[in-house]
């Protein structure tokens, strides 16, 4: 079977095979025989040519977007890991005219969108045991809208999959060994960025060396942060994958103690630098994550929620006493996640309906004349434990929804946003609000605030009156700090975002009380904390830019910073649609960016023109691309993954979009 991939149909819709890998990602060999002739995409600037570094008489390291080892046979190859496929250029130089394998470390699209040239060539495959599905179909991932709306429970497999089928030829578990050439070649379970990743000891000419995947990135680095995103357990206390921020980053060093017990002289990580004296580079990144997540527990609102996970933490220095809260006012309910503020008359302002439950309480609650009416449905961010209950609610009520205009863009139209806890059913906002902007409602003054605290796309509420200033924050903070743990929902570090923003904010705006949708108790934050709250922020900024690469730590903290809008639609056969790229540049300077998008066969089976732009230096930029949906495509869904070039950074097929095409 070839790994030229198929569009992702529905199971009652046919399927056409994809657009093979274009010479763009997969550079063809000069004068190869051994490996079929390749389309060359045109690149805007062609990036230099990369080159294999020898680390013995037959083993290389091809330094391209990815880190590819080369086993050498005669004129026969071994890769592990293929990237992009344009290690085939820096391979007729080393007197290579076939690759009879590739093995892989893990799933991701980086590691293996270009094996379709060597599977057509005749190589046969290896993977991980525990991610062959992932491998041979990804159309079950795709196909499954569990894994792009209301996700919660688990963030794996990732949003990396693989958009091409890949056949698996042998399927490795951990301690399998296998021979290539002279080579002798030992498999090893290291799961923590992926949960089925492995590691290769490859030990040749006298050396022992691990390609380790992404477990490492350089002494004492990672590549991201978000791929860690997992839940995790002690003694009788668990937390789900939304709630588990560096969760798997214990696992992560287990795995890491695992290589090290083998005692390499060298470490090949798929992104990073070559790392030849791994004891330290291991020592100093299982060091770096605990003084990170140290940081990270010191303000965490997972404290108030699961005290018994950080029992350890207890009492060190640098970490926030929790504050007490108090009784909220009279004139407030609190249902499930939904606050309702009630005024003299018997008016009823609610904020957030998390299910249909709340519209029945709220019926209840008129039929006993505890209230008169429902004036408004106020919604502080688009997580479905807050949003369940609108559809119903907004057919039984007839009052206005009023939020912030950022987070209405994400509620009005939510199947172009890829986010987590997100429903795919939209939701209608009469009043989008401005950013300070206030009105009155009854004996109340009322001020939205646009609140990128627990998500980027979050609203605050104050509601001034009887003395009162009662600050509704949604989820983002609780007495013990702030809800910042899960990476997706897009928490920027920095002054002047993120909770950074949040907190400066609190302090202009002196509430007396403030008030989280899942707490009933009222609470606030002194001067003081916030200060404190502040220097950890600023701590952590420096933290984590020293744990990953980037020259800002949100790169690797914020997945979306490459995303494509519409992330998906409906087209018809015949039409033209739209897509773009939208770059969040997290950096202190600007950069130039490319892209490009691998269209499906059956749209033309060519790559689609590149796009350019400067993108300026904390700034977003959109990169508009369009192309038409032929008369004759079949329908059925069609995932189509984008190259992108940012700065220095090749990053093939690092976001993707989804057409879903109809009759």
């Amino acid at each position: 079977m070839s790994s030229c991939g198929k569009p992702f149909s529905m199971p009652s819709a046919s399927r056409r095979r994809f657009l093979k890998l274009s010479a763009a990602a997969t550079l063809a060999i000069s004068g190869c025989a051994h490996f079929p002739e390749q389309r060359k995409k045109a690149d805007l600037v062609r990036p230099p040519r990369a080159e294999a570094t020898r680390l013995s008489e037959h083993l290389y390291v091809y330094q391209g977007p990815i880190n590819i080892g080369i086993i050498r046979d005669a004129d026969k190859a071994l890769l592990i890991d293929c990237g992009d496929g344009s290690v085939a250029s820096a391979l007729p130089d080393l007197g290579i005219r076939t690759v009879a394998q590739v093995v892989f470390t893990h799933h991701h699209r980086d590691q293996a969108c270009g094996a379709g040239q060597f599977v057509s060539a005749g190589a046969k495959i290896g993977a991980p045991a525990a991610e062959r599905e992932s491998f041979e179909n990804p159309a079950a991932y795709w196909n499954n809208d569990k894994n792009l709306w209301r996700v919660y429970a688990s963030f794996r497999p990732h949003r990396l999959m693989l958009t091409e089928s890949v056949r698996v030829d042998e399927a490795y578990a951990d301690g399998h060994r296998f021979p290539f050439g002279p080579a002798n070649i030992q498999v090893i379970a290291t799961p923590g960025h992926t949960d089925g990743a492995v590691s290769y000891v490859v030990e040749v000419d006298g050396k022992r060396i691990v390609f380790c995947g992404d477990c490492i990135y350089d002494n004492g680095q990672v590549w991201d942060i978000w791929s860690l995103q997992k839940g995790f357990a002690k003694g009788g206390a668990k937390i789900g994958a939304y709630h588990g921020f560096m969760g798997d980053r214990w696992t992560l060093i287990e795995s890491l103690e695992r290589i090290r017990q083998f005692k390499p002289s060298m470490l090949i990580p798929s992104h990073g630098r070559i790392m030849r004296q791994p004891d330290e580079a291991i020592g100093a990144l299982a060091k770096r994550l605990e003084a990170c997540y140290e940081n990270y527990v010191a303000i965490s609102a997972l404290r108030h929620y699961f005290p018994a996970l950080f029992t350890d933490y207890e009492g060190r220095p640098g970490q926030m006493p929790i504050r007490p809260g108090f009784a909220p006012p009279d004139c407030l309910r609190h249902i499930g996640t939904t606050w309702i503020l009630v005024s003299k008359t018997g008016a009823a302002f609610t904020m957030d309906a998390g299910s249909n439950n709340i519209v029945q309480q709220i019926r209840k609650m008129l039929d006993a004349g505890e209230i008169k009416s429902v004036d408004a449905l106020w919604v502080t961010h688009y997580h479905h434990d807050h949003t369940e209950g609108i559809p119903l609610f907004q057919k039984t009520f007839d009052c206005p929804c009023i939020t912030d205009r950022r987070l209405a863009e994400v509620l009005t139209n939510p199947t172009a946003w890829r986010l987590p806890c997100l429903i795919s059913e939209p939701v209608r906002v009469e009043k989008p609000m401005e950013d300070g902007q206030s009105w009155q409602w009854h004996e109340f003054k009322m001020t939205s605030y646009f609140y990128p605290g627990q998500t980027l796309y979050h609203s605050a509420l104050l509601v001034e009156g009887e003395g009162l200033r009662m600050f509704f924050v949604g989820d983002s903070h609780t007495p013990s700090g702030i809800d910042d743990y899960c990476t997706q929902n897009r928490n920027f570090l920095g002054r002047g975002v993120g909770f950074q923003y949040c907190l400066s904010l609190i302090k202009k705006v002196r509430p007396t009380h403030m008030f989280n949708c899942h707490v009933k108790d009222a609470f606030t934050f002194t001067d003081e904390e916030i200060r404190f709250m502040r220097r950890v922020l600023d701590e952590r900024e420096r933290l984590f830019g020293e744990l990953v690469p980037w020259d800002h730590p949100n790169f690797a903290t914020d997945e979306s910073w490459v995303r494509c809008f519409p992330y998906t639609q409906k087209a018809k056969r015949g039409s033209r649609i739209q897509l773009d790229l939208v770059i969040t540049n997290h950096s202190a300077k600007t950069y130039e960016v490319q892209c490009c998008a691998r269209l499906p066969e059956p749209f033309g089976g060519q790559p689609a023109q590149w796009a350019q732009a400067s993108v300026p230096e904390k700034a977003e930029k959109s990169l508009r691309m369009e192309f038409h949906v032929p008369p004759a495509a079949a329908t059925g869904r069609y995932v189509i993954p984008l190259d992108v070039v940012f700065g220095p950074w090749r990053l093939p097929e690092f976001a993707e979009a989804i057409v879903d095409v109809e009759e």
